[in-house]
């Protein structure tokens, strides 16, 4: 029996799980990846969710409680972009000015988490899940700046890090382990659109029955073919502008070499001709050394 296709997790972000009875699944996600129960209360309306089907990259503004209840704006986006750290810093910073009425006070601020979901190859780390936050460090003492009791009313959120925005940067290429704990298992999904049949993973069950390929119309399945199409055009595009930029370096650093084994050579009283033949030169350009 084949395998069931379930369908990506970039489309599906895209089209479908903005509808309220499929909240489950993102916050299955976002439960596994926050370690607390997050329940999304509703998809924030903004020019960042404006749905478009030319629209490869995404983003999407959640509104949701944690285990504590309190409220926090959840960001996700999917981005295959080079210029990633000013796209996720402008996404974190309209999700907090968008939903804060002008003149509000301060305290109306609520804890944004920017989600990643990164398509392309990032850096040279060896992790495929990173986790970033704001703390005040010492620069002499390397110790952290708390706060006294006596401030913890007037400071209400303290330490920095209970309201400055939380970054976590998954690096779906960089993943190629056997899946074994939930934040695997979601991101096995999200890499290759594999779900294990027998999953408990929370959002994966609920995945598992709403994001199958078959329950698509053939409209839906027309339109999503397209956009993984218009994903492999895309990554061969980069992977060619990649490929053509090695080779010019190489083609670079072979030149340099080149260059500095004539200048060597010359400078030893080597014979003009006999550099040429050497290097592959002409002996114009090794006058002009």
């Amino acid at each position: 029996m084949a395998a069931e296709k379930y369908i990506h997790f970039d489309w599906a972000v895209k089209r479908m799980l903005r509808d309220k009875a499929n909240f489950g699944v993102l916050e299955g996600l976002l439960t596994v990846l926050l370690d607390e129960k997050i329940t999304i209360t509703e998809i924030l309306e903004s020019e960042s969710n404006q749905d478009s089907y030319d629209d490869i990259f995404n983003r999407v503004d959640i509104k949701a409680r944690n285990s504590k209840d309190e409220i926090i704006i959840v960001e996700v986006q999917l981005s295959r972009e080079v210029y990633f750290l000013e796209r996720i810093l402008y996404g974190v910073s309209k999700a907090i000015c968008e939903h804060v009425s002008l003149g509000s006070d301060y305290d109306k601020v609520k804890k944004v988490y920017s989600v990643n979901i990164l398509y392309f190859d990032l850096g040279t780390g060896k992790d495929y899940l990173y986790h970033g936050k704001t703390e005040f460090k010492g620069v002499f003492a390397d110790d952290v700046l708390q706060i006294s009791r006596k401030q913890q009313d007037s400071l209400r959120k303290w330490p920095a890090g209970s309201v400055f925005p939380e970054y976590y940067l998954i690096r779906v290429n960089q993943f190629n382990e056997l899946a074994k704990t939930p934040i695997e298992e979601w991101i096995e999904y999200i890499k290759n659109g594999v779900i294990k049949d027998d999953t408990n993973v929370p959002g994966l069950q609920e995945a598992r029955e709403k994001l199958k390929y078959i329950t698509m119309t053939p409209a839906e399945r027309l339109a999503y073919e397209r956009h993984l199409d218009n994903v492999r055009i895309q990554n061969d595009v980069i992977n060619t502008a990649k490929n053509d930029g090695v080779e010019e370096g190489r083609a670079e650093g072979r030149m340099e070499e080149k260059i500095e084994n004539a200048r060597n050579l010359k400078n030893l009283g080597v014979a003009i001709d006999v550099i040429s033949k050497a290097t592959g030169l002409s002996q114009e350009e090794i006058e002009r050394f």
